[in-house]
């Protein structure tokens, strides 16, 4: 089993990612962890063709050299006899603007998944490296560009970055000082107010001629 999948992301960041087990657990597509059991183990449906079938076992990852991993895993059917073995080489290679992921490994399997056309079993094993590269993507992104993100969106929200102290709020405008003098009335340099004491009428005093 060899295949071959390019990631936007440098190797060394995949690598921080396969080097923390409880990361490449939530990077495994669909993998629900069993409570107070091994970071990468649980239960893990694989839908083939228009079959699904479950599996509950454990994956353990090595490093094995600055671009290799090892990655052994056993699993059962959740409902049946059938057990799965995986023996997998990751390598990440560097490449323009990312990296490579390269798989190399060997599976045996019995029970339901032996009563499957190959070709769908294929498929089906092609579509979970590809999606769990880019998981491992996504979760180094995630770790090395959070503010990043978070950037962007309140970009997106019309909102000022955090980066800037003096941006960050937007400055009240100063406040004037307390005065004893009247404030209702404005000065009378005030064009608009000089325009309007001119067209404003004038008010009778009561009792006056």
């Amino acid at each position: 089993m060899e295949h071959e999948v390019f990631v936007p992301v440098p190797a060394e960041r995949l690598r921080e990612v396969l080097d923390d087990p409880a990361r490449v657990a939530r990077a495994v597509p669909g993998l629900q962890q069993d409570a107070g059991a091994e970071p990468v183990a649980g239960r893990l449906k694989i839908r083939v063709g228009s079959h699904s079938v479950t599996y509950r076992g454990a994956v353990r990852v090595s490093r094995r050299g600055d671009d290799a991993y090892e990655v052994e895993g056993e699993a059962e059917e959740s409902r049946g006899s059938g057990t799965v073995k995986l023996t997998l080489r990751i390598v990440l290679r560097e490449a323009e603007d990312g990296c490579t992921v390269v798989y190399d490994g060997t599976a045996s399997a019995d029970g339901r998944i032996k009563d499957l056309p190959a070709e769908a079993v294929e498929g089906a094993v092609t579509r979970l490296m590809n999606r769990f590269a880019e998981h491992l993507a996504a979760a180094a992104t995630d770790a090395g560009d959070a503010g990043a993100d978070d950037a962007g969106a309140r970009a997106e929200a019309g909102e000022k970055a955090p980066s800037d102290p003096g941006l960050t709020e937007e400055t009240p405008a100063p406040s004037a000082p307390p005065s004893s003098a009247p404030t209702s009335r404005p000065p009378p340099t005030d064009p608009w107010t000089r325009r309007t004491r001119r067209t404003s009428p004038k008010r009778r005093t009561r009792g006056g001629p």
